[in-house]
């Protein structure tokens, strides 16, 4: 596995003067450098997959693209200052994936699932009404909160159609996402040791993907829906 894979911090000084200067023309003078850059975060999700693959099996990885879609958006800035990948785990068998942001002040590492389809949501919904004891077990084990802190994701107010609000798990099951996000800060995306630091986090997870995963690979009494 590369272990020598590193960010630069160059990469944070052309992030740092995007924000400033986050227009076409400021761009296109700096697409040389942007490539360049883009071509290091490129290598780095490229070794953080390889390592991945060593622990869980990853069916694709994304470097997602610089370009805003504004279509929509009150803000017509057209360049994200940030550079951002996701690993997606094996389709249907695993479920779920990992996440990294990199940008000054604001980097951060994500796992877990942030849009689950409506069946998926309710499946994970009915497994928390029906017992939620080993999920919440999973989740406070003290090697993933020590670096991952506490469940997170948007949810609705009160409970979703269906479910009583006064259930004792209630503030599980109103989640709409069920995600951890891990804060890091420059000094940590800029350390040699970082890509290592990223692996031990994603290990780190895994429990909480193995649960996820039986979960939405069986039905209520625990048998398999896989075909």
């Amino acid at each position: 596995m590369a272990s020598n894979v590193a960010i630069s911090k160059e990469v944070f000084e052309f992030l740092t003067a995007l924000k400033n200067n986050n227009n076409k023309e400021w761009f296109e003078e700096n697409k040389a450098t942007f490539k360049k850059h883009q071509g290091e975060i490129k290598n780095f999700l490229e070794a953080a997959k390889d390592h991945l693959n060593h622990h869980d099996d990853i069916e694709k990885m994304k470097l997602f693209r610089i370009y805003r879609d504004v279509r929509f958006s009150k803000d017509k800035t057209p360049y994200k200052a940030h550079f951002a990948g996701f690993f997606s785990r094996l389709g249907a068998h695993l479920r779920g994936g990992y996440y990294i942001h990199i940008k000054p002040g604001e980097s951060f590492l994500g796992a877990g699932f942030w849009a689950p389809n409506k069946e998926d949501l309710f499946r994970i919904r009915k497994e928390l009404e029906m017992d939620a004891e080993e999920f919440r077990e999973v989740i406070n084990q003290k090697s993933l909160k020590t670096i991952w802190g506490e469940l997170q994701g948007d949810e609705v107010k009160t409970a979703p159609k269906g479910f009583d609000k006064e259930h004792p798990d209630i503030d599980l099951i109103r989640k709409k996402q069920f995600v951890f996000m891990r804060p890091l800060t420059d000094a940590e995306v800029l350390s040699p040791t970082f890509l290592e630091e990223v692996d031990n986090s994603y290990r780190a997870i895994r429990p909480y993907f193995d649960l996820m995963s039986e979960i939405l690979t069986t039905n209520l009494n625990g048998e398999s829906i896989l075909e």
